[in-house]
Formats: structure tokens, C-alpha cells, sequence
């Protein structure tokens, strides 16, 4: 009956539930907006890593490392539209 527990799940939802909960207390405490947006970055990265290993199983196949390396890249392609954008509309340069 334990092999059919799936614990790493449930253990991610709880993870994920916390997260959630520290990313309220930004809202419902009176944190600088500088602290503020520190740990809504951290715990929106630490959700969506999360999400990613546990809940879709990226590292459970042969190939994970090429997983992980298009995730990479497109996260790198993602910051370079964003800050190209900025540049280019808000920066003017």
C-alpha cells in the first residue's frame, strides 16, 4: 500500500501551498516594496521549478538534461525579448 502513496506529490502540493501562503504575507504585511518584490520572485521561481519537477515530471525521463537545457534557453530568449523590448520602447536606445 506505501508504493501506491503517491508522497512526492503530496509533499509538492504542500511545498506549493506555502509558497503560496509566503507570497500573501507580501500582501498582507507592510513590507517595503523592494522586499516586497524579492520574495515574490523567489517564491514564484521556487513554484514554477517546482511545478515543473514534480508535478510534470521533467527529470523522470532518459532525456532530462535536454529538458532542462530548452527550458534554459528559452528562459534566456524569454529575458532577452523582455529587456530588448525595454530598451528599445522605455529606454529609448
Amino acid at each position: 500500500m506505501k508504493e501506491l502513496f503517491p508522497a512526492k506529490q503530496v509533499m509538492g502540493f504542500v511545498f506549493s501551498l506555502v509558497l503560496t501562503v509566503v507570497a500573501m504575507l507580501v500582501y498582507f504585511t507592510n513590507m517595503s516594496f523592494s522586499v516586497g518584490m524579492i520574495v515574490l520572485l523567489v517564491t514564484a521561481f521556487a513554484q514554477a521549478l517546482l511545478q515543473l519537477v514534480v508535478f510534470m515530471h521533467a527529470g523522470e525521463t532518459k532525456d532530462g538534461l535536454s529538458i532542462y537545457t530548452t527550458i534554459f534557453y528559452g528562459a534566456i530568449i524569454a529575458l532577452v525579448t523582455v529587456f530588448g523590448t525595454l530598451l528599445i520602447l522605455l529606454w529609448d536606445m
